[in-house]
């Protein structure tokens, strides 16, 4: 480990036939081709870049600058290991289909640990489970962890990924450095998240959250093929908040809502007990901007539980003449009172991740028009010329087939920077709204409204 502190190139290393299958040969001549140092790391990420590397052994480390070409070759990395596919119909989007165990958030292995449990949830009465969050105690969160992390990383790479919610450098943006050892979850942060160089400068002290995620599957305890090429460790899923820390971390599971740990875990649940803290609020919310025919402009948040119609509605084409309707966010708020009491609401993400089914050009034409290009697929059906499906893509669905492909879990994620959604065009196509500055936010409302 004190040699791969200490120099210079770190590479992605095949070691092993497995490995091969794994990151694919495109390794050699890929990410080993970028040189990089822990050097550059500010004090803090560098202690808890080694604290985490002794722990989960990974045979090297890379850190993630987010550029284009860095992407390029994460993606073949994957394409090589079989883990997703280009999709010849579309313009660089790729498809990723996962092991049918491994497809959804897991609530019920998602805990926050606090000395005091009505810290997180109210104490139910006895014998009643509580509805409103998983508590675990920290003695026990630490045993569940030392069960799981230890060497979990061996003959895989550690990628670290600095990132920002929200703009990079923004009033209430939060800054983040995730370890992780799947591919997968460095391409899709840098379509959710901020991801790369501006976002390290801007660590200063311990001013980050701190999130560590592994597949939770060593090369050597690989005994039978992967489904799908798809590692994973279902038995030992666990997602885990520790507030009093700022930190996060994730085992076993590589599904978006678990791995891609700037989103629900960072975004939504970290980010209320920060809000507490500093004075603000992230909410389950989508944010838009409506202005009228005489240039009035007013900015709403909608709050709708997942697959209920945030992303149509956040989306919205309207149909009345004159109408402009502007998308700033499609899933989650940040929220605070300025100094003059007007309410101010950014959107702290990056990119859409969004649910497939029931998603088409009649419900969202936006969202259609907007995944055409640079969006990863997953689980979602494949067409004979390269495209995709999924329920409600189309009407009917012809092949002798018991379900629709693409009915069971599926989803795609999409940047948010680039037309239909953020670009201004001509109608009927969408505009976003004005660009969010470190000066600025998007206003929702006087203290005073109703």
């Amino acid at each position: 480990l004190a040699a791969i502190m200490s120099v210079s190139l770190l590479r992605v290393q095949l070691l092993s036939p497995m490995a091969q299958q794994l990151f694919g040969a495109s390794s050699r001549r890929g990410l080993a081709d970028v040189p990089t140092t822990l050097s550059a790391l500010p004090q803090s990420v560098r202690n808890y870049v080694k604290e985490k590397a002794n722990l989960c052994q990974p045979d090297d480390i890379y850190l993630c600058d987010g550029s284009e070409e860095e992407n390029k070759r994460f993606l073949e990395i994957m394409r090589r290991a079989g883990i997703a596919k280009p999709l010849r119909k579309m313009d660089n989007c790729w498809l990723v289909r996962t092991d049918p165990a491994d497809v959804a958030r897991v609530e019920s292995k998602t805990v926050i640990s606090t000395a005091d449990k009505r810290q997180t949830v109210p104490i139910p009465k006895e014998g009643v489970k509580g509805q409103l969050g998983n508590w675990m105690s920290p003695s026990d969160l630490q045993a569940a962890l030392q069960d799981r992390f230890p060497g979990c990383m061996a003959g895989r790479a550690m990628y670290i990924i600095p990132f920002s919610m929200g703009p990079v450098g923004g009033p209430i943006s939060k800054l983040g450095i995730q370890l992780t050892d799947s591919p997968y979850v460095v391409a899709s942060m840098r379509i959710m998240t901020r991801m790369g160089r501006a976002a390290l400068d801007a660590i200063q002290g311990d001013n980050y959250v701190k999130c560590l995620h592994s597949v939770g599957l060593p090369l050597k305890n690989i005994s039978k093929p992967l489904v799908q090429n798809w590692p994973c460790n279902p038995s030992k899923i666990l997602i885990s908040h520790i507030p009093d820390r700022n930190e996060i971390a994730s085992f076993g599971s590589g599904y978006g809502g678990n791995s891609l740990l700037g989103k629900k875990c960072f975004a939504l649940r970290l980010g209320s007990i920060l809000g507490k803290r500093e004075g603000w609020v992230a909410e389950h919310m989508l944010i838009l901007g409506i202005t009228d025919p005489r240039g009035n402009k007013k900015y709403v948040a909608a709050a709708f539980p997942s697959a209920c119609g945030k992303t149509n509605l956040a989306m919205l084409q309207p149909t009345l003449p004159g109408y402009k309707v502007e998308c700033v966010g499609d899933d989650i708020a940040w929220m605070k009172f300025d100094a003059d009491g007007v309410l101010r609401a950014i959107n702290p993400e990056a990119g859409f991740f969004g649910v497939a089914p029931g998603t088409c050009s009649h419900t969202n034409p936006n969202a259609m028009r907007t995944i055409q290009s640079n969006t990863i697929f997953t689980n979602v059906g494949e067409t004979g010329d390269g495209g995709v499906y999924w329920k409600a893509w189309r009407r009917r669905w012809t092949p002798p087939l018991a379900s629709p492909a693409g009915e069971a879990r599926c989803g795609l994620r999409t940047a948010a920077t680039r037309p239909p959604i953020r670009t201004r065009v001509s109608a009927p196509r969408p505009r976003s709204a004005r660009p969010w500055t470190p000066t600025g936010r998007v206003p929702r409302a006087s203290r005073s409204a109703p």
